[in-house]
């Protein structure tokens, strides 16, 4: 990931012929915030455009804090679970459902203004970017809680590695939960997450077949969540472990083997670049 974006940052300058050694100037230094931030500030304008490319390029991608600057609200402090909840009435539920919402998204808003330097809004505007890819909902999985720790689970790996990215979504309470692999179970698997892991989180359309899924699907089986405490639980006991075949590898695969073939294949590195590339340099991918 660090290497594709630092080709995408080379490929966003205006002036892609200029010299390397050469300072950037105003208009590529503006180019170049106002593509990865959310509008380039004059201090930063000024700054980047005495530095070359490649000292932008180290600039953009320097460490920065994994946590957000913002404080959680007392809303999310406390994670509330199903059962809890269901001894609510209804209109308490809702009451509640909203009050959370809102301050999560008022979390959210106010982390992504609080982002100062290019590299914390870099950071934040890659946050997006994953929550986009890997979508999901506060609506069906009703606990703001687990979505401001999926939001946080984005953050940290917001710049790192898209494998360890992939396995640690996978295993993400929120998106057991949204993708329902909490009711997948052996000899009654649930296809969600083998669909959507493989049309939109890796392979992209017409890159697998049904089949691949519903074998897919079995591997999936035993990733669980523990319903009071909202974390992720291992369930073997509830896992098929037969052999099963993926895109061609046969085993007794488990879900981080599926990954794994799914991360192998040429079309993942394919479908990511073109939607980095339509992210950030342009609609029609070169």
């Amino acid at each position: 990931m660090m290497l594709l974006l630092r080709l995408l940052i080379c490929l966003l300058a205006t002036s892609p012929l200029a010299a390397q050694a050469s300072p950037m100037g105003p208009d590529d230094a503006s180019h170049l915030l106002n593509r990865l931030g959310f509008g380039a500030r004059p201090a930063d304008l000024a700054e980047f455009s005495r530095l070359t490319r490649e000292a932008a390029i180290e600039r953009l991608l320097a460490d920065t804090a994994l946590e957000a600057r913002t404080p959680v609200p007392p809303e999310l402090a406390d994670y509330q679970p199903p059962l809890k909840i269901r001894q609510l009435s209804d209109e308490q539920r809702r009451e509640l459902q909203r009050k959370t919402g809102i301050a999560l998204r008022r979390w959210w808003v106010d982390t992504l203004f609080a982002a100062q330097s290019p590299a914390e809004q870099l950071r934040e505007r890659m946050t997006l970017f994953w929550h986009n890819h890997f979508v999901s909902s506060v609506q069906k999985v009703k606990s703001a809680k687990l979505m401001l720790e999926q939001n946080r689970l984005l953050r940290r790996h917001a710049l790192g590695r898209f494998d360890e990215l992939l396995h640690a979504v996978g295993k993400d309470p929120a998106m057991v939960v949204y993708l329902d692999s909490a009711t997948s179970r052996r000899g009654s698997p649930n296809e969600n997450f083998a669909r959507e892991v493989m049309e939109l989180f890796t392979l992209g359309e017409g890159n697998y077949g049904e089949q691949d899924i519903k074998e897919a699907a079995r591997a999936f089986t035993g990733w669980s969540i523990e319903p009071a405490s909202g974390e992720f639980r291992w369930r073997p006991f509830i896992h098929d472990d037969g052999e099963k075949t993926v895109l061609g590898v046969r085993g007794r695969l488990d879900g981080d083997a599926v990954l794994d073939i799914l991360l192998a294949q040429p079309q993942t590195a394919e479908h990511l670049t073109r939607k980095l590339w339509r992210e950030f340099v342009s609609p029609t991918p070169d």
